[in-house]
């Protein structure tokens, strides 16, 4: 499996085994699918004592936790993101990027209207690239990260940053759905509609 697919695994001082996310603690790193099963599983059934050979306690809430630092990752490099360039908000702003074909992530937020959520995505649809979606986070939460108030629309530009910040959404997938459920019932999500759910 490739290493992006993965989650990094240490044991603390304590022998109380922590996830490693950016990949740097010190120690010998254990290795677990990036889903909340493979996580959960890795923890009940002492798999982390297995594989460094000693005894380790994995906190019951280890999956939980491994969202929680992942989610927040994820809300950080938007942070990171726009401060480089990549990122745009506003919906006449993502629009234009949507029409040029320049986006490579739709960022959504996830208590944004159903009326102007419709009006992007029939703009994403018609994008010559393919977008992804992700509505993880509510506005107030993409305001407070990307220093604007009442963030709805964001378009994360094609690029090594957006590349890069897949890797890590992908693995939040795992853990959480990139989308509200209440969404999944809108008449924009037809089977023909490009957009993947990620």
């Amino acid at each position: 499996m490739a290493e992006e697919r993965l989650i990094r695994f240490v044991a603390g001082p304590d022998g109380v085994v922590v996830p490693d996310l950016a990949r740097k603690l010190p120690g010998r790193g254990m290795w677990v699918a990036a889903d909340r099963a493979s996580v959960e599983t890795a923890a009940r059934k002492g798999l982390f004592s297995r594989s460094a050979k000693a005894k380790l306690s994995a906190p019951a809430d280890l999956a939980d936790q491994v969202d929680h630092l992942l989610r927040r990752r994820v809300l950080d490099a938007l942070g990171l993101a726009k401060r480089a360039g990549d990122l745009i908000s506003g919906f006449e702003k993502v629009a234009a990027a949507l029409e040029s074909g320049k986006v490579a992530w739709l960022v959504e937020a996830s208590d944004g209207a159903p009326d102007g959520r419709r009006k992007i995505m029939a703009v994403a649809r018609r994008s010559p690239g393919t977008p992804r979606l992700l509505a993880v986070y509510a506005a107030e939460e993409l305001g407070l990260a990307l220093g604007g108030e009442n963030v709805i629309h964001t378009a994360f530009l094609a690029g090594r940053g957006a590349d890069r910040w897949t890797f890590d959404v992908l693995r939040l997938s795992g853990f959480r759905p990139l989308l509200p459920e209440s969404w999944r019932e809108e008449p924009w999500r037809a089977e023909q509609d490009p957009v993947p759910r990620a």
